[in-house]
């Protein structure tokens, strides 16, 4: 299956930024360790981080012949980017929303998510581990599908 994988805003400073919030790796040891996890065994992968609201929205149209699932980690765009929503929603590929932080026990604004009903499912709060569970929730889905 071919798994496109896209951090959004300030995903390309972790391991620098608060490392008590976000962990100590950076983006590229995290995708390394997502890709070669055993759960990622016969898959094939695209990683992609932008700042910009408008290149993700770009990756995903660009991606709709090759992604067969999406895991996106849409950062601050999660709480207000319809644009990237309907992006999502316009190709029609089975997407889970992930998070490192638990934004459930964060400021009241980051609890919000326009992204995660138009998603397959949403993880939170697991660190690293939300990338996997968020693999797993898309293998799953689109298994039983």
């Amino acid at each position: 299956m071919n798994i496109l994988v896209i951090n959004g805003p300030n995903m390309n400073l972790l391991g620098e930024r608060e490392p008590e919030i976000y962990g100590s790796a950076t983006l590229e040891e995290l995708m390394m360790w997502l890709e070669t996890s055993p759960e990622a065994t016969g898959h094939n992968f695209k990683f992609y981080q932008s700042n910009h609201e408008g290149q993700i929205i770009n990756t995903i149209h660009d991606e709709r012949h090759w992604a067969q699932g999406i895991i996106i980690n849409p950062a601050a765009f999660s709480h207000y980017s319809y644009a990237i929503r309907d992006a999502i929603s316009a190709v029609n590929i089975p997407t889970v929303e992930v998070h490192l932080s638990d934004i459930y026990g964060r400021e009241e604004f980051r609890q919000v998510s326009v992204i995660s009903k138009i998603c397959v499912g949403r993880v939170s709060g697991l660190g690293k581990d939300s990338y996997l569970e968020g693999l797993t929730i898309l293998l799953r889905h689109i298994i039983t599908d």
